[in-house]
């Protein structure tokens, strides 16, 4: 099957695609349009772990002192949020699944989230683990689910801001840049909207797995689903990851290859060891994952649809944040959230009250996600989306997996658009080149833009659930996307 992602893919010995990703992985996940047609600050996110910052607005958890779980508000630096829960698991010598949290953050970031944890009070808060701080503010009856929060309030620095030609850009004409984007945006998409993208984190930052996973998943293809988790080359990954990596794919799961993996690849190694003992059971490989990454390869696959259809509309210059006849519009609620079960087709006579309740908030335009009873639009908006979903080889997909009746999904639709707010701009110091990580210290790559001298800008803002910050500042720095 050709590669979801559209990448240069030859079939390996043992069946794996090997994948070059190139800077057209952009264009291969939906995300290489813009909502201005402004130039940008370009720079760098993340060049060390501290520019990077996200605080979980949480909803109220009721705090009961008989309650059975504990409630804990943990600060993660440089953590991914599933492969922390298996180390707190660990830890706390209790099963994944009695940890629950909200929403997976960043793991190159400084993160602060509540966490709701099935183990005595006092056992949670003597755990001891690099990097990480627990605060313990009670106990609780109430479990939290995925998405069960208001929204992240972000602080994070770009540095290297650089003009189109990589030349350095000073701080005076990147903070006029980021007004004019913010200006040409309000015009054309509304005050404080931006496409509501979904980031490049939902398809595996650095390695975008998740969606190739995916298509295995839903095309019943076990083996593949197994094996491209544990083996897909990855962007500028280590040399011993690389090589564990590339011994998979040439020779399949062995006990050489299960030597090489670093021992913090431990989802990959769980897979591996699970297929050494039961060589054919690839369903058992695969549920060695998490369930909510398990789930996300499906929605990862999603996520490529939404993008791609999205993206269309814009170059197709079809609106974004008001309907056009037979789109679907749906309810907006206090959280920022879409009420996708609201969602109604937009009629010809309905349509200026839709509008005006579309620029005044209370409604959006929305674009798909596919299942099960997917819905689409109709007339030209419609015939966008089932082009893309043609175009992706899903036109016949049912969406059901039998193996793992979890993972199968009804689809669902996503708005067009999205807020920010509490939007401020600030330029910080250049930081002492001692402190910042590895990408900063190689230098630009010939495909870059960003200077080590340009001017550095903080960013501050708040998002609801479900939206990304690395698209709404993508949109300000206009890059590539393996500087984000």
């Amino acid at each position: 099957m050709e590669s979801l992602l559209n990448s240069k893919a030859s079939a390996s010995e043992w069946g794996v695609a090997v994948t070059t990703w190139t800077d057209s992985l952009a264009e291969s996940i939906g995300l290489d349009g813009y909502a201005t047609s402004t130039k940008g600050i370009g720079g760098v996110l993340k060049a060390r772990v501290t520019d990077f910052r996200v605080e979980e607005i949480s909803t109220a958890v009721h705090l009961d002192n008989k309650g059975r779980f504990t409630v804990a508000k943990i600060m993660l630096t440089n953590w991914e949020t599933n492969r922390f829960c298996n180390t707190l698991a660990k830890a706390l010598s209790i099963p994944r699944n009695r940890i629950f949290f909200a929403g997976t953050k960043d793991k190159r970031a400084v993160t602060k989230q509540l966490f709701v944890i099935d183990a005595p009070k006092a056992k949670v808060a003597a755990v001891d683990i690099p990097d990480v701080e627990i605060e313990v503010i009670g106990r609780t009856h109430q479990k939290i689910g995925f998405g069960n929060h208001r929204g992240n309030r972000f602080t994070i620095v770009v540095r290297g801001c650089a003009n189109e030609d990589g030349t350095p850009m000073s701080a005076e004409d990147a903070l006029e840049q980021v007004k004019s984007i913010e200006e040409e945006m309000a015009e054309k998409l509304g005050d404080n909207k931006f496409p509501n993208w979904i980031g490049p984190q939902r398809f595996g930052s650095g390695r975008p797995v998740t969606a190739e996973v995916g298509r295995h998943v839903i095309s019943g293809d076990w083996k593949q689903a197994a094996l491209t988790y544990i083996a897909m080359e990855g962007e500028s990954e280590n040399d011993d990851v690389a090589a564990f990596r590339k011994h998979v794919r040439d020779n399949g799961p062995t006990e050489e290859g299960l030597e090489l993996a670093p021992r913090w690849l431990g989802f990959e190694r769980k897979m591996v060891e699970h297929l050494l003992h039961r060589p054919d059971d690839y369903i058992g490989a695969f549920r060695k994952l998490p369930g909510n990454l398990q789930l996300m390869t499906v929605h990862a696959l999603q996520s490529v649809v939404f993008n791609k259809s999205l993206h269309a509309r814009l170059a197709a210059e079809h609106p974004i944040s008001w309907p056009v006849a037979g789109d679907m519009v749906g309810r907006i609620d206090e959280k920022g959230q879409l009420d996708a079960s609201s969602c109604v087709v937009v009629e010809q006579r309905t349509l200026p009250r839709i509008i005006r309740n579309c620029q005044l908030g209370r409604l959006s335009p929305t674009g798909p996600l596919p299942g099960t009873e997917i819905k689409t639009c109709e007339g030209e908006s419609g015939d966008i989306e089932k082009d893309i979903i043609d175009q992706m080889g899903l036109s016949d997909v049912d969406w059901q997996v039998e193996a793992i009746p979890r993972l199968s999904t009804r689809g669902t639709r996503r708005s067009l658009v999205t807020s920010f707010n509490e939007l401020s701009v600030d330029t910080v110091p250049l930081a002492d080149d001692e402190s910042m990580g590895e990408r900063w210290k190689a230098g630009p790559l010939a495909n870059s833009r960003w200077h080590p001298e340009g001017a550095c800008i903080r960013f501050r803002f708040t998002l609801a659930s479900g939206s990304y910050a690395t698209t709404l500042l993508r949109e300000f720095m206009r890059c590539p996307l393996h500087q984000l």
